[in-house]
């Protein structure tokens, strides 16, 4: 990596502040009425009962293919969250100049999969240690998060992070990044990322979780 590469990324790997972001547009993203996979509904409204949540673990690509194939996950869409833009697009996202975060809706049943089923996955599909960071994916937007819709979720995604953290600290692992929020306004991503990987099989995942050698697994 020569030293121009060098500063972009670390230019890339700091959150900028509301007044330097990109102002977006009004106008929402079209997006398919119907998930690729499963045939339900991409958009609110939800089924009765339905609960959400969303998840920053990096390229949001093998992100929403993780949770999309879990029993009890009604549908999921990716999109960017926690930012200041309005209606990014994702050329502006990968600039680093709207301080979103590529990540994934997830809308499940609560009486078929919980929340807590929900963290585990999430804990142990990525690395949540690396900060503004997944593996090669460097920049603001592949940053840890869990967004999450009430006090006693977030309640509940504390906890677990606090669990976790004692499982990575007694194997020597840092400190876990990820953020913990309310969760924000969820802006769809452009309708070629939604399920990307079920149209592009052989498509690029970007997750790089701890090496399985080292990292210990998600206790509840």
């Amino acid at each position: 990596m020569n030293i121009s590469d060098l500063l972009s990324a670390k230019s890339k790997s700091q959150i900028l502040s509301p007044e330097d972001a990109l102002p977006g547009r009004l106008q929402a993203m079209p997006v398919a009425d119907r998930h690729f996979v499963n045939g339900h509904s991409l958009v609110a409204p939800f089924p009765e009962g339905m609960r959400q949540v969303i998840f920053g673990m990096g390229c949001f690509w093998g992100a929403e293919r993780k949770f999309w194939q879990l029993e009890g996950v009604y549908t999921t869409a990716v999109g960017y969250a926690a930012g200041y833009t309005l209606n990014p697009e994702y050329g502006e996202v990968c600039s680093g100049r709207t301080g979103h975060n590529e990540v994934v809706l997830v809308v499940y049943d609560p009486a078929v999969i919980s929340l807590q089923q929900l963290l585990v996955v999430f804990w142990e599909g990525h690395n949540p240690v690396q900060g503004m960071r997944q593996g090669n994916d460097i920049g603001t937007q592949y940053r840890s998060g869990i967004y999450c819709f009430d006090e006693a979720e977030l309640e509940l995604a504390e906890q677990s992070r606090q669990n976790y953290q004692r499982e990575l600290s007694a194997a020597g692992l840092p400190e876990i990044t990820t953020e913990i929020l309310p969760a924000p306004t969820f802006y769809y991503a452009e309708e070629y990322h939604q399920q990307y990987l079920a149209k592009n099989p052989g498509g690029y995942c970007g997750l790089v979780p701890i090496e399985q050698t080292d990292r210990p697994r998600y206790s509840c």
